[in-house]
């Protein structure tokens, strides 16, 4: 029997076991020179028995200690993120209040829009709105809702709201499924909305809430000092800023059909126990050895490539762990020149 296929063969006995069940490359090797499997001088070497489960994925790994290291995007002065959420409240008889919110997470400006509902053309209106105030970043970190990444089904399908954000030369950053907590920041103002103002008023009419909710704004960036700043108010914190602004007649040159620009998007996921990630609704596999840890995905539209970068701890680099060849059903249309504010992109090392 050649001895790849007594090594495996000999793992799966072990792991039938009811009592003592080691399966490692050591039990291994030692159920193959006690039960005289193959004779002493034929034995493989205990590394030659872990180069064989580990081609066949039957490698058991220990978790790390402590929790997974996150890749959290972080500004600088020359890439501004900004992040955007909505949050919902009822009014007196059940009609229901959207409270869009979108921030500049480098000096926590913040802008928003109260709407009826949170359908695309909403987010759209609430997006196009954002960047005529806040200015147009250079990305956006969003969570998956519907609203933003349009169908929830259908496998490489990009959204409205994706195909305008790569229009003006903004990169989508995606933090993981079922994690809100990795937008903390506009979480934070999802909550200061509705315990500063909606908590402490009686609100019996869309109208009402329409005419008080500015004053709730004008006090955010006039008098509320947000933790990230020091003793700053947002109002103090952007005089010493300058944005690129969309301009009403951008706004009104976008196409009505919009193809896919040249770009990036980012997507941060958890490796499953499988080692697999999940992206546009696809399954991608990456790593067994890297589940419970999270990667950093990122989809070059132009070069029709997903690259997967992993990185331990702040204190290492990050590698590159996999790329993948990205089919795509349409072209790619280059960025246009207004759009390019950047004379290079960010390089995606200094984003993990």
């Amino acid at each position: 029997m050649p001895v790849r296929q007594l090594v495996i063969q000999v793992r799966r006995k072990l792991a039938k076991r009811r009592v003592g069940r080691l399966i490692g490359a050591r039990a291994i090797e030692r159920e193959i020179r006690r039960g005289r499997l193959l004779p002493a001088e034929q034995c493989p070497s205990l590394s030659t028995i872990k180069r064989i489960l580990r081609e066949h994925h039957l490698v058991s790994h220990s978790r790390p200690k402590g929790p997974p290291y996150y890749p959290q995007p972080t500004p600088t002065p020359d890439y501004t993120i900004q992040t955007m959420d909505w949050m919902v409240r009822y009014l007196e008889g059940g009609a229901k209040c959207y409270a869009f919110h979108s921030l500049d997470l480098s000096v926590r400006d913040l802008y928003q829009s109260l709407r009826k509902d949170k359908r695309a053309a909403t987010a759209e209106a609430h997006a196009l709105a954002t960047w005529e105030n806040l200015g147009i970043p250079q990305a956006i970190q969003i969570d998956n809702d519907a609203a933003w990444c349009g169908s929830l089904k259908i496998p490489r399908y990009f959204s409205r709201f994706m195909r305008l954000a790569l229009w003006l030369g903004i990169e989508l950053i995606f933090i993981p499924v079922a994690e809100p907590e990795r937008n903390g920041a506009i979480e934070r103002i999802n909550g200061l909305w509705s315990q500063q103002f909606w908590n402490l008023r009686h609100f019996d009419s869309w109208a009402r809430v329409r005419r008080s909710s500015p004053q709730f704004v004008e006090w955010y960036h006039t008098h509320y000092e947000p933790p990230a700043l020091g003793r700053q108010t947002p109002a103090e914190a952007r005089r010493h800023i300058q944005r690129r602004y969309l301009t009403p007649a951008e706004r009104q040159a976008i196409p009505k059909q919009l193809p896919l620009t040249a770009g990036r998007i980012h997507f941060i996921c958890l490796v499953d126990s499988e080692g697999d990630i999940r992206i546009l609704r696809e399954v991608w596999h990456i790593d067994r050895r890297l589940a419970g840890q999270y990667v950093w995905a990122t989809l070059v539209l132009h070069e029709r490539r997903l690259r997967i970068y992993y990185r331990r701890s702040a204190q290492v680099r990050p590698r590159l762990v996999k790329v993948f060849r990205y089919s795509l059903d349409e072209p790619v249309v280059a960025l246009q020149p207004q759009f390019q504010r950047l004379a290079r992109r960010r390089n995606v090392f200094t984003m993990l």
